[in-house]
Protein backbone atom coordinates (compact mmCIF):
# COMPACT_ATOMS: atom_id res chain seq x y z
CA UNK A 1 0.00 0.00 0.00
CA UNK A 2 1.06 3.57 -0.54
CA UNK A 3 -0.05 6.53 1.56
CA UNK A 4 -0.06 9.79 -0.40
CA UNK A 5 -0.01 13.20 1.25
CA UNK A 6 2.19 15.33 3.49
CA UNK A 7 2.61 14.71 7.19
CA UNK A 8 1.88 18.37 7.93
CA UNK A 9 -1.73 17.28 7.39
CA UNK A 10 -3.22 15.85 10.60
CA UNK A 11 -5.40 13.57 8.48
CA UNK A 12 -2.40 12.06 6.67
CA UNK A 13 -0.54 11.72 9.94
CA UNK A 14 -3.56 10.06 11.56
CA UNK A 15 -3.52 7.37 8.89
CA UNK A 16 0.26 6.88 9.03
CA UNK A 17 0.24 6.34 12.78
CA UNK A 18 -2.85 4.13 12.70
CA UNK A 19 -1.37 1.87 10.02
CA UNK A 20 1.73 1.37 12.15
CA UNK A 21 -0.21 0.59 15.31
CA UNK A 22 -2.28 -1.93 13.34
CA UNK A 23 0.88 -3.63 12.12
CA UNK A 24 0.27 -2.85 8.43
CA UNK A 25 3.19 -2.13 6.12
CA UNK A 26 3.00 0.82 3.74
CA UNK A 27 5.08 3.25 1.72
CA UNK A 28 4.67 7.00 1.95
CA UNK A 29 4.76 9.48 -0.91
CA UNK A 30 4.91 13.03 0.43
CA UNK A 31 2.94 15.05 -2.11
CA UNK A 32 1.31 18.42 -1.49
CA UNK A 33 -2.19 19.28 -2.67
CA UNK A 34 -0.77 22.75 -3.37
CA UNK A 35 2.83 22.70 -4.63
CA UNK A 36 2.63 19.29 -6.34
CA UNK A 37 -1.01 19.48 -7.40
CA UNK A 38 -0.47 18.06 -10.89
CA UNK A 39 1.62 15.15 -9.65
CA UNK A 40 -0.99 14.37 -6.99
CA UNK A 41 -3.73 14.51 -9.61
CA UNK A 42 -2.04 11.75 -11.58
CA UNK A 43 -2.61 9.46 -8.59
CA UNK A 44 -6.01 10.75 -7.50
CA UNK A 45 -7.88 13.19 -9.79
CA UNK A 46 -9.75 14.51 -6.74
CA UNK A 47 -6.38 15.58 -5.22
CA UNK A 48 -7.44 14.80 -1.66
CA UNK A 49 -5.01 14.04 1.15
CA UNK A 50 -4.73 11.47 2.47
CA UNK A 51 -5.13 9.09 -0.42
CA UNK A 52 -4.31 5.41 -0.04
CA UNK A 53 -3.31 3.35 -3.06
CA UNK A 54 -4.26 -0.22 -2.21
CA UNK A 55 -2.28 -3.24 -3.36
CA UNK A 56 -4.71 -3.79 -6.26
CA UNK A 57 -4.43 -0.15 -7.37
CA UNK A 58 -7.73 1.04 -5.90
CA UNK A 59 -7.43 4.55 -4.47
CA UNK A 60 -9.21 5.33 -1.21
CA UNK A 61 -9.54 8.75 0.41
CA UNK A 62 -10.68 10.36 3.68
CA UNK A 63 -8.78 9.38 6.81
CA UNK A 64 -11.76 7.79 8.56
CA UNK A 65 -12.63 5.61 5.57
CA UNK A 66 -9.00 4.62 5.02
CA UNK A 67 -8.70 3.63 8.68
CA UNK A 68 -11.92 1.61 8.40
CA UNK A 69 -10.30 -0.33 5.53
CA UNK A 70 -7.10 -0.72 7.56
CA UNK A 71 -9.10 -2.10 10.49
CA UNK A 72 -10.60 -4.72 8.17
CA UNK A 73 -7.14 -5.72 6.97
CA UNK A 74 -5.78 -5.88 10.51
CA UNK A 75 -8.69 -8.07 11.59
CA UNK A 76 -7.45 -10.73 9.15
CA UNK A 77 -4.00 -10.86 10.72
CA UNK A 78 -2.91 -13.46 13.24
CA UNK A 79 -3.44 -12.37 15.87
CA UNK A 80 -6.04 -9.83 14.74
CA UNK A 81 -5.55 -6.20 15.74
CA UNK A 82 -7.89 -3.27 16.23
CA UNK A 83 -7.65 0.27 17.57
CA UNK A 84 -11.33 0.24 18.55
CA UNK A 85 -12.78 -1.45 21.65
CA UNK A 86 -15.31 -4.23 21.11
CA UNK A 87 -17.48 -3.56 24.17
CA UNK A 88 -20.38 -1.24 23.39
CA UNK A 89 -19.90 1.15 26.32
CA UNK A 90 -16.17 1.51 25.67
CA UNK A 91 -16.74 1.91 21.95
CA UNK A 92 -19.33 4.61 22.58
CA UNK A 93 -16.83 6.53 24.71
CA UNK A 94 -14.08 6.13 22.12
CA UNK A 95 -16.38 7.39 19.37
CA UNK A 96 -17.32 10.44 21.45
CA UNK A 97 -13.66 11.32 21.98
CA UNK A 98 -12.81 10.71 18.32
CA UNK A 99 -15.73 12.89 17.24
CA UNK A 100 -14.62 15.75 19.48
CA UNK A 101 -11.04 15.47 18.24
CA UNK A 102 -12.10 15.38 14.59
CA UNK A 103 -14.26 18.47 15.18
CA UNK A 104 -11.27 20.26 16.73
CA UNK A 105 -9.14 19.18 13.78
CA UNK A 106 -11.66 20.46 11.25
CA UNK A 107 -12.04 23.82 12.99
CA UNK A 108 -8.27 24.21 13.30
CA UNK A 109 -7.89 23.64 9.55
CA UNK A 110 -10.67 26.13 8.80
CA UNK A 111 -8.98 28.83 10.87
CA UNK A 112 -5.61 28.14 9.23
CA UNK A 113 -7.04 28.27 5.72
CA UNK A 114 -8.98 31.42 6.53
CA UNK A 115 -5.87 33.22 7.74
CA UNK A 116 -3.34 31.78 5.26
CA UNK A 117 -5.27 31.51 2.00
CA UNK A 118 -7.86 34.27 2.09
CA UNK A 119 -6.73 37.86 1.41
CA UNK A 120 -6.81 39.99 4.59
CA UNK A 121 -9.35 42.38 3.10
CA UNK A 122 -11.73 39.47 2.54
CA UNK A 123 -11.37 37.94 6.01
CA UNK A 124 -14.84 37.45 7.48
CA UNK A 125 -14.36 37.97 11.23
CA UNK A 126 -17.83 36.74 12.32
CA UNK A 127 -17.04 33.42 10.64
CA UNK A 128 -13.63 33.22 12.28
CA UNK A 129 -15.15 33.98 15.68
CA UNK A 130 -17.78 31.31 15.22
CA UNK A 131 -15.27 28.66 14.18
CA UNK A 132 -12.95 29.63 17.02
CA UNK A 133 -15.80 29.19 19.48
CA UNK A 134 -16.47 25.71 18.10
CA UNK A 135 -12.78 24.84 18.34
CA UNK A 136 -12.54 25.92 21.97
CA UNK A 137 -15.76 24.08 22.81
CA UNK A 138 -14.36 20.86 21.33
CA UNK A 139 -11.11 21.18 23.25
CA UNK A 140 -12.95 22.07 26.45
CA UNK A 141 -15.01 18.90 26.16
CA UNK A 142 -11.93 16.83 25.32
CA UNK A 143 -10.07 18.18 28.34
CA UNK A 144 -13.00 17.16 30.55
CA UNK A 145 -13.09 13.68 29.00
CA UNK A 146 -9.35 13.13 29.52
CA UNK A 147 -9.48 14.35 33.10
CA UNK A 148 -12.38 12.00 33.78
CA UNK A 149 -10.85 9.05 31.93
CA UNK A 150 -7.20 9.34 30.83
CA UNK A 151 -6.27 7.82 27.49
CA UNK A 152 -3.75 5.01 27.11
CA UNK A 153 -0.42 6.31 25.83
CA UNK A 154 1.72 3.28 24.97
CA UNK A 155 2.20 1.56 21.61
CA UNK A 156 0.51 -1.58 22.85
CA UNK A 157 -2.53 0.05 24.42
CA UNK A 158 -3.29 3.21 22.43
CA UNK A 159 -6.59 3.22 20.59
CA UNK A 160 -7.94 5.29 17.75
CA UNK A 161 -9.22 7.82 20.27
CA UNK A 162 -5.67 8.39 21.51
CA UNK A 163 -4.24 8.61 18.00
CA UNK A 164 -6.81 11.19 16.90
CA UNK A 165 -6.54 13.30 20.04
CA UNK A 166 -2.75 13.21 19.95
CA UNK A 167 -2.29 14.28 16.34
CA UNK A 168 -5.03 16.92 16.54
CA UNK A 169 -3.68 18.63 19.65
CA UNK A 170 -0.14 18.63 18.27
CA UNK A 171 -1.37 20.07 14.96
CA UNK A 172 -3.30 22.89 16.62
CA UNK A 173 -0.39 23.80 18.85
CA UNK A 174 2.07 23.68 15.95
CA UNK A 175 -0.05 25.87 13.70
CA UNK A 176 -2.25 28.18 15.80
CA UNK A 177 -1.00 28.13 19.41
CA UNK A 178 -2.23 31.69 19.88
CA UNK A 179 -5.82 30.51 19.43
CA UNK A 180 -5.76 27.63 21.93
CA UNK A 181 -3.78 28.38 25.09
CA UNK A 182 -2.03 25.13 26.06
CA UNK A 183 -1.92 26.16 29.73
CA UNK A 184 -5.70 25.86 29.87
CA UNK A 185 -5.64 22.19 28.83
CA UNK A 186 -3.15 20.32 31.08
CA UNK A 187 -4.54 16.83 30.43
CA UNK A 188 -4.38 17.28 26.67
CA UNK A 189 -0.93 18.82 26.87
CA UNK A 190 0.45 15.96 28.98
CA UNK A 191 -1.13 13.25 26.85
CA UNK A 192 0.17 14.77 23.62
CA UNK A 193 3.69 15.03 25.02
CA UNK A 194 3.66 11.33 25.91
CA UNK A 195 2.15 10.29 22.57
CA UNK A 196 4.74 12.21 20.57
CA UNK A 197 7.47 10.12 22.19
CA UNK A 198 6.06 6.85 20.86
CA UNK A 199 7.99 5.30 17.96
CA UNK A 200 4.90 5.33 15.73
CA UNK A 201 4.48 9.08 16.20
CA UNK A 202 8.22 9.77 15.85
CA UNK A 203 8.34 7.80 12.59
CA UNK A 204 5.66 10.08 11.13
CA UNK A 205 6.46 13.54 12.52
CA UNK A 206 4.36 16.59 11.76
CA UNK A 207 5.99 18.45 8.87
CA UNK A 208 7.38 17.80 5.40
CA UNK A 209 9.39 14.69 6.20
CA UNK A 210 8.71 11.26 4.71
CA UNK A 211 7.63 8.37 6.90
CA UNK A 212 10.34 5.80 7.45
CA UNK A 213 9.56 2.55 9.20
CA UNK A 214 11.65 1.72 12.22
Amino acid sequence: MQLVGMLDSPYVRRVAISLQLLGLRFEHQSLSVFSTFEQFRQINPVVKAPSLVCDDGTVLMDSTLIIDYAEALAAQQSPPRSLMPAAIAERQQALRVIGLAMAACEKSVQIIYESMLRPAEKLHQPWVSRVTGQLLAAYGALESELQRKPLAATSGTMGQDGVTVGITWHFTQAMIPEVVNAADYPALREFSARAEQLPEFRAAPHGDEVYKSA
